[in-house]
């Protein structure tokens, strides 16, 4: 199976929303294998209209007309986008006090866009091979958190469990919800719907609202599928394997039995055979496995110092800062290697934050992220990049951008890093001992930072071990780095 990256939740202004739906799908195709763009649909129980509410029900609607009007448009735009690069998805939101938010995800370009009151009816209805994808699920039971009493898996098989509204899993994950929409309600989260007997996958997307597609650090997803088609890609999607991560690619690998995440098995023996490999962007912190939500294995702590044969490492560039609230600030960057060679390069770029257009926003700001982040071109020795930043909102929400390179080599190849003219040239070696930053300007200066390297000891690791328990089991994976970025792999079922 191959790894497969996309964003199925994310808007623009083809209803409330910034950004051209060209530009948004144009910015997935930057750096996304794939990408569903959302339009607000409809809000079937939506609050009574009163002096109050009149902002809210008036701006909702207002939204949910414009993709009616348009609907026709969006459809073709995104069939149209539909390439063997690059895979897009029919979808639309469904808001719902009662069920909980939910999106409808199809590969149908002829997807009709109708008005129902729950997802199953919604699903049914529209006459297509779709799921439903339930999202912010955590929010409070009859204010758009889910439902755990109407949920059906078979509607719903995948379940959004993070996003820029925070982190679903559990009242103790990371990322805590701070929207105004409310905070995170434990009856609401996945561990809940787990507890329940329910069959269901893990995936993140951002909710972006300003048309940039898998926007750095708030969420998307990995599928696992025989080749990049809509075709395996909606297979892997249908069959629950997959997984979210908050920022970072962390590439993960899980199976029990040989079953991969997301399969639903029958219960054979009580002795089940446990594998994972992990490779991340950054040391990975800990790996926890568990069993019926109860950690059964955690490998914490791991390695902290590079071993003297590793021969691979990651160097990531991170670049923003200063006081440039409005302004977008350029940046250019490249990395050369001598005797050594590039082997990838992983993007990590942000559009302007916006979760949800308010009252003190207009239409003025529709181009917000007409922003040309993008990979410039890479090669064995050399990765060069463009990106735009602007200052970060407060010294805890970062706004900015980065470039992680991975290098096979030794401690002593020479990395050469020049970002807008500054250029150092330095070893591995010394990379893994600290990083460095330099400064634009004098005073409240926009600044990149280059992370002291890691090397392939500290962000990969695999394990394999047996497990008897009596009875039905699911096994999942959660993932930590110390730079605080996560994976959430989906469950294997055994019953």
């Amino acid at each position: 199976m191959n790894r497969y990256w996309g964003d199925l939740h994310n808007h623009c202004g083809i209803t409330y929303g910034y950004g051209s739906l060209k530009h948004a799908l144009d910015r997935a195709k930057s750096h996304l294998d794939f990408c569903a763009v959302t339009g607000h649909a409809m809000w079937p129980d939506i609050p009574e209209r009163n002096e109050e509410t009149a902002f809210v029900v008036d701006f909702h609607r207002r939204g949910f007309q414009k993709l009616y009007d348009h609907w026709e448009e969006v459809r073709h735009t995104i069939a149209e986008a539909n390439t063997e690069d690059f895979i897009t998805f029919q979808a639309y939101e469904m808001h719902s006090s009662l069920y909980g938010d939910h999106h409808i995800v199809t590969p149908d370009d002829s997807l009709p866009l109708i008005y129902r009151d729950s997802p199953a009816q919604l699903l049914h209805d529209s006459g297509c091979d779709g799921i439903t994808v339930a999202h912010h699920i955590g929010y409070t039971p009859g204010y758009r958190g889910i439902n755990w009493d109407l949920y059906d898996p078979a509607v719903t098989p995948l379940i959004e469990v993070c996003s820029k509204h925070g982190c679903g899993m559990s009242e103790t994950a990371p990322y805590p919800y701070y929207h105004n929409m409310g905070p995170r309600d434990s009856r609401c989260t996945v561990y809940e719907g787990l507890k329940r007997g329910f069959h269901f996958g893990f995936v993140g997307s951002t909710d972006h609202h300003a048309g940039y597609p898998g926007s750095y650090g708030d969420g998307k997803l990995a599928v696992l599928a025989e080749s990049k088609t809509r075709s395996a890609i909606w297979d892997g999607l249908k069959n629950r394997r997959t997984y979210a991560v908050t920022g970072d690619r962390i590439k993960c690998d899980f199976s029990v039995d040989g079953h991969l995440m997301g399969s639903i098995v029958p219960l054979t023996s009580p002795r089940h055979q446990i594998s994972y490999q992990v490779e991340g962007c950054a040391n990975i912190d800990k790996i926890v496995i568990y069993r019926n939500l109860n950690p059964i294995h955690i490998a914490e702590g791991l390695t902290m110092m590079p071993k003297s044969e590793d021969n691979r490492y990651k160097i990531r560039i991170e670049m923003g800062w200063g006081n440039n609230e409005q302004e977008l600030f350029p940046w250019k960057g490249r990395i050369r290697v001598s005797d050594g060679q590039i082997l990838e390069a992983e993007p990590c770029f942000r559009g302007r934050s916006v979760l949800a257009p308010s009252a003190s926003q207009d239409v003025s700001q529709d181009n917000i992220n007409e922003i040309d982040n993008r990979i410039l071109s890479i090669s064995d020795d050399s990765v060069s990049w463009q990106c735009f930043t602007v200052k970060n909102p407060s010294p805890v929400q970062p706004q900015t951008c980065a470039v992680i390179a991975e290098i096979q080599g030794s401690r002593d190849t020479v990395v050469e890093i020049e970002v807008n003219g500054h250029c150092r040239r330095t070893s591995i070696g010394e990379l893994c001992r600290y990083g460095y930053s330099e400064h634009m300007k004098p005073y409240h200066s926009q600044a990149y930072k280059v992370h002291t390297a890691v090397s392939c000891s500290q962000y990969t690791a695999e394990n394999s071990f047996t497990d008897e328990w009596e009875g039905p089991a699911f096994y999942h994976m959660e993932v930590a780095q110390t730079n605080q970025q996560w994976a959430f792999v989906s469950p294997i079922f055994f019953e």
